[in-house]
């Protein structure tokens, strides 16, 4: 892999969770596909792990915490999930996510993190540099980084301490999407139309680690001239063919050291990533 430079001895334990879609169960081609009326009850059981058991540094919201349905009860949802998740850790980053998009405007989301900056944005947390992006989404055409942010990473990259994690809502890996159920037909809703662009900005910065994304409602994992791409599955997909439903309680617990980046994607789909640095 691509050598980065590490100026300091550092190691943080960091949790990632998506497309908890809190809202009424919904339906996909006829079939139930998120179990999002489970999503509250979910959500607890990875707080209450992560509390009495994995004590992280940093807990991230990688987008989606809605399924929507209108204004007032998107806010609600969204302001019950913020108070669920800020049990989890002392510092908690959250990402926008499309479906959070639809019904709440940035100003609102803002608000609901607490948060005074745009809704693209770095932390430095345990040594480690958190880039949040802000991925837009045209309904049914295109997904898009937009050129304001492109030019901003590009500048907080330059400036931030390795390493750093890029942290967005959807991917901009290359994955292959066959046998996706919702993106197999339409990736164009799925991956980020300027990903090529991006990917060469963090190549280029020789800074970044590693890039987190949700969304895709599945483990997935690449490593693209030595960074590495992992999208994490849903709390709430539903994994059977149909009712009751089993959801896939999923959510990822990261160590990374000066040595080491390890992923370990818990649930009903459990995966586990190294890659050493």
């Amino acid at each position: 892999m691509r050598k980065v430079a590490l100026k300091r001895v550092f190691d943080v334990r960091f949790a990632l969770v998506t497309d908890v879609h809190f809202g009424p169960p919904a339906y996909f081609a006829g079939r139930l596909s998120k179990l999002s009326d489970a999503a509250p009850g979910l959500l607890r059981g990875v707080v209450e792990e992560l509390t009495l058991n994995e004590h992280p540094e940093l807990v991230v919201n990688l987008g989606d915490v809605v399924e929507d349905e209108n204004h007032d009860a998107d806010h609600a949802r969204y302001r019950d999930f913020v108070s669920i998740l800020s049990l989890s850790a002392e510092c908690v980053l959250h990402v926008a996510g499309n479906h959070d998009s639809i019904n709440l405007a940035d100003e609102e989301l803002a608000a609901l993190w607490n948060h005074r900056e745009p809704l693209f944005y770095s932390r430095r947390v345990a040594g480690v540099s958190f880039i949040v992006l802000r991925t837009l989404e045209v309904k049914d055409r295109a997904v898009h980084v937009h050129e304001e942010q492109l030019r901003w990473i590009a500048a907080e990259l330059a400036r931030a301490e390795p390493p750093v994690v890029v942290l967005m809502h959807h991917p901009a890996s290359e994955m292959r999407l066959e046998g996706n159920r919702w993106f197999e037909n339409a990736p164009h809703i799925c991956r980020v139309a300027e990903r090529r662009e991006l990917r060469r900005i963090l190549e280029d910065s020789g800074k970044v680690i590693a890039v987190f994304n949700g969304h895709a409602h599945w483990n997935h994992f690449d490593v693209i001239r030595g960074i590495a791409y992992v999208t994490v599955q849903s709390l709430i997909e539903n994994l059977d063919p149909g009712p009751p439903g089993r959801p896939a309680r999923a959510w990822a617990l990261c160590e990374l050291d000066a040595h080491r980046l390890v992923v370990d994607v818990r649930g009903e789909e459990s995966a586990r990533y190294q890659i050493e640095l």
